[in-house]
């Protein structure tokens, strides 16, 4: 008896073990899926066909190239907008830009200028502000775009730090060609096309009136001509003061509200964002941390530090492509660093596609590469708004997986909220859905059967992936007209537009099945597809639901909020001198030595 007590004493002890360990195991694996560290590393204008690990055989992108190595790649992963400003919104917000006002019914779909009045409303819920509510760090580094004040030059309403960042150090509009000398500049052509024939118009018409007042044919009183004339001038002085001083007035840094650096110099700066990054992450390797790490490459003006100028076998747009990816390596090192890989999901995307019109005034080609889709950066065509989406999460999500399954921006917002423990918002629509079981092949279909693909404020398109197929239909509205017409874009005005002579609209509307043809090079019709007018029907069924879930909402990208307002300006100094300061440099060599 004494022996048969030690020995289901002993058999209950290893079971007891057996259980504190199985514990102990399953409390391990429950930390590593809850709270995790998020990176997300969003390029600019890049393009699908621009890395490695979608097929590009001569830019060197190691790095990047490694996160699809050791994670997933989405090779139907899709912007909710061709162009920066929406689409950012829709990646920060979970839902289509339309919602929170962030979708242009001008023809100017962007930002333009730090003293706009527009921006991401207050009102929105960014997934930062919800990680911030859990106990994450969170940080951007790099572009912003989203706007920056709203009343006043200091109320910094739609600034980072207004939306859940801890800590903000970069650019709060974009990287433009007028912002490094020599790069040409975006607006020239567009002021030479619009304000020439008004300014010849004006001057004609005060001529006139003179010469009428002279001869006595009408009587025009002087008080109210001199009132003409000094409006017109102090028109034109503050328009040619305003594009004489755009670099200084739109181009700089800021660190939090602080502007460091005025106008931005582009000397080893990538390096200087790689560098924020990387201390951020050593200032926070006890607690979890969001880190948006927002490139300027390849948005022009182009750029390259001296250690990568000149060596990729594509000049100045591949050195960027190739510094980038150095760039993604010093953020993987430091988590290695700090034994943090197993603990972060790191994200690489871009905001949309290669901006296929980009040539410098040289003839260098100055924008990416789509691969084999059709189109680039403004419009709904695959090259476009198909973008690269690159998910790592070791021992989480399965390593070397592709996913062929329509994907889009918007599901980053679920998929981050829930893995920090937060509670997405129930009063409001979130058009993403979470990843998290796709990526660990726990499902194998998307959530996304539709998703609507805007032309700024324009429903331009509609994706609809059957449950019960394999087929991603895809019905375009209208198409942009593009110049030369033979071309793959629109030369003639940089980028394409959304509304009148710019398109074509088609009725019925074109169809494709993306699936069999996603180049999108043959229209199906109903004789080569006889299923053509019932896909059509779902499809306007979908719309018409969609439509009725839309609710009128302040529009931030109106002409009045995209105008310049000099009372909204952001100076380190004085208007009187050029807004210059460089509290950057502080003497002291802009040297990174990271290995």
């Amino acid at each position: 008896i004494f022996h048969l007590f030690l020995h289901t004493r002993k058999k209950m002890g290893l079971l007891l073990l057996l259980i504190i360990c199985q514990c102990a195991i399953s409390s391990i694996k429950t930390h590593s899926v809850s709270k995790p560290n998020i990176i997300l590393l969003m390029a600019d204008d890049l393009g699908i066909g621009d890395l490695g690990c979608y097929g590009n055989r001569t830019l060197r992108t190691p790095n990047i190239d490694r996160l699809a190595e050791e994670g997933v790649t989405l090779t139907q992963h899709v912007a909710a907008s061709p162009l920066c400003t929406p689409s950012r919104a829709a990646f920060l917000t979970g839902r289509y830009p339309i919602r929170s006002g962030m979708a242009a019914f001008s023809r100017v779909g962007v930002f333009l200028f730090s003293a706009s009045s527009g921006g991401l409303p207050s009102e929105e819920i960014t997934f930062s502000k919800l990680l911030k509510q859990r106990g994450y760090a969170t940080a951007l580094i790099g572009k912003w775009h989203l706007g920056m004040n709203c009343e006043s030059s200091n109320d910094f309403c739609h600034h980072p730090l207004s939306h859940g960042f801890d800590y903000f150090y970069g650019l709060p509009v974009t990287n433009f060609r007028d912002c490094k000398p020599g790069q040409g500049s975006v607006f020239l052509k567009g002021v030479q096309k619009h304000l020439v024939i008004p300014i010849q118009i004006t001057g004609i018409a005060i001529v006139s009136l003179a010469i009428v007042q002279y001869i006595g044919l009408l009587k025009v009183p002087f008080q109210a001509l001199g009132y003409f004339l000094l409006i017109i001038t102090i028109s034109l002085v503050i328009l040619i003061f305003f594009f004489y001083h755009f670099r200084h007035l739109n181009c700089f840094l800021m660190r939090d509200h602080q502007i460091i650096q005025q106008p931005l110099s582009y000397e080893n700066l990538t390096k200087r964002l790689t560098k924020e990054a990387v201390q951020f992450i050593g200032r926070n390797t006890g607690t979890p941390f969001l880190l948006v790490l927002s490139y300027l490459h390849v948005h022009t003006a182009l750029y390259a530090s001296e250690s990568f100028k000149g060596k990729s076998k594509h000049g100045l747009y591949g050195d960027a492509v190739e510094e980038m990816d150095w760039s993604v390596g010093q953020v993987l090192s430091v988590l290695e660093k700090h034994n943090l890989s197993d603990k972060t999901l790191v994200y690489f995307t871009s905001d949309q596609g290669a901006h296929v019109e980009e040539i410098s005034s040289a003839g260098e080609v100055h924008g990416g590469y789509n691969g084999i889709y059709k189109g680039g950066k403004s419009t709904n065509w695959e090259g476009g708004i198909r973008v690269p989406g690159l998910l790592r999460w070791p021992g989480v999500v399965q390593a070397g997986a592709h996913i062929d399954e329509p994907t889009s921006n918007m599901d980053i917002f679920p998929t981050i909220v829930k893995l920090a423990n937060a509670q997405l918002p129930s009063d409001r629509i979130i058009d993403g859905h979470d990843l998290l079981p796709l990526l660990q092949g726990k499902v194998t279909r998307s959530k996304h059967e539709f998703l609507f693909h805007y032309c700024n404020a324009y429903l331009n398109a509609v994706r609809w992936h059957p449950g019960n197929s394999e087929s991603v239909w895809k019905v375009f509205f209208f198409t942009p007209n593009f110049s030369p017409e033979d071309s793959n874009g629109c030369y003639d005005s940089h980028v394409c537009f959304c509304h009148g002579g710019f398109i074509t609209r088609h009725d019925p509307p074109l169809l494709f099945d993306l699936s069999r043809d996603p180049e999108e090079k043959v229209p199906l019709t109903p004789e080569t597809e006889s299923r053509f007018y019932e896909i059509l029907r779902i499809v306007h069924q979908a719309v018409d639901n969609h439509t009725r879930s839309l609710h009128a909402v302040p529009n931030q990208l109106s002409w009045d909020n995209l105008l310049w307002k000099p009372w909204l300006q952001l100076c380190c100094s004085s208007l009187f001198q050029s807004c210059y300061c460089d509290y950057e440099s502080g003497g002291s060599p802009l040297q990174l030595h990271l290995g």
